[in-house]
């Protein structure tokens, strides 16, 4: 029975001695992907977290004082729009300048980081 001695021979051999471990292990791409070393960093400085969000930061007390003042209706109003523009793209191959987003939200008048290095 041929049959038989193959499912023998398959549940007798280990699986793990196949796989390289130890310090010369290589990578495995098909299990693991690509190695990045940008992914493995953690923030270099306790504000660098803060700046990524500032944006989100500054939005969120934007929202909380139009709420205060003026009622719920006006940040879901400004916040429907904000959807609404980036939704606004150019062609895929293009890289889209969110004018109408940098309008709403007041910063077409200033020149920031980004204004000068992209």
């Amino acid at each position: 029975n041929s049959r038989g001695a193959a499912s023998l021979l398959k549940d007798s051999i280990p699986i793990a001695e196949f796989s390289a471990s130890g310090p010369f292990e290589g990578h495995d791409l098909l299990r693991r992907g690509f190695t990045s070393v940008k992914n493995e960093l953690l923030p270099s400085h306790p504000l660098e977290l803060s700046e990524k969000n500032f944006q989100l930061n500054h939005d969120k007390t934007n929202f909380a004082t139009l709420r205060n003042i003026q009622g719920l209706h006006a940040p879901l109003k400004l916040q429907m729009e904000f959807r609404a523009v980036k939704q606004v793209q150019r062609l895929p191959f293009l890289h889209s300048s969110n004018v109408a987003l940098d309008t709403l939200r007041g910063n077409d008048e200033c020149i920031s980081f980004e204004d000068i290095l992209n």
